[in-house]
């Protein structure tokens, strides 16, 4: 099966600080591995891929709601369930008063303030987090 092609989701105005906009990442972009243990000190190793700054999620539709095309998003580890809402909404171009709701392995629908980055922790998989979006309550 073909891979589709990631994007990124775009930072808030506010989040911006460095004043660069959000990269595509894809595999033909990633750094490469730093050289074996041998030629770098323990020091300077970096962190495990777990701890990279972005992480790969697949947004999958539910029932009746509209399907993006783009499914998988580089999103960033600080991001909150909410702020993944919010962008879905303007995304789809859903109505403000629309209401849409986000669950974890088809099974249950994580607090609006909570991080990805954790959720990918507990319930990654094959370097993604899989989540299922729609616009009435499906599981949970």
């Amino acid at each position: 099966m073909a891979e589709e092609p990631e994007a990124a989701l775009p930072l808030p105005a506010s989040g911006a600080a460095d004043g660069e906009g959000p990269a595509d990442v894809s595999p033909g972009t990633a750094t490469p591995e730093p050289p074996s243990s041998a030629a770098v000190s323990p020091g300077t190793e970096e962190p495990a891929g777990d701890t990279k700054k972005k992480i790969d999620i697949l947004l999958k539709a539910v029932g009746d709601t509209p399907i993006m095309k783009t499914k998988k998003w580089a999103v960033e580890r600080t991001r909150t369930i909410q702020g993944l809402i919010d962008f879905i909404k303007k995304f789809l171009k859903l109505v403000a008063s629309e209401q849409l709701f986000i669950y974890v392995n088809q099974s249950f629908a994580p607090s609006p303030d909570q991080e990805v980055g954790t959720l990918y922790e507990c319930f990654g998989s094959d370097g993604k987090l899989v989540l299922h979006y729609c616009k009435s309550q499906a599981w949970g």
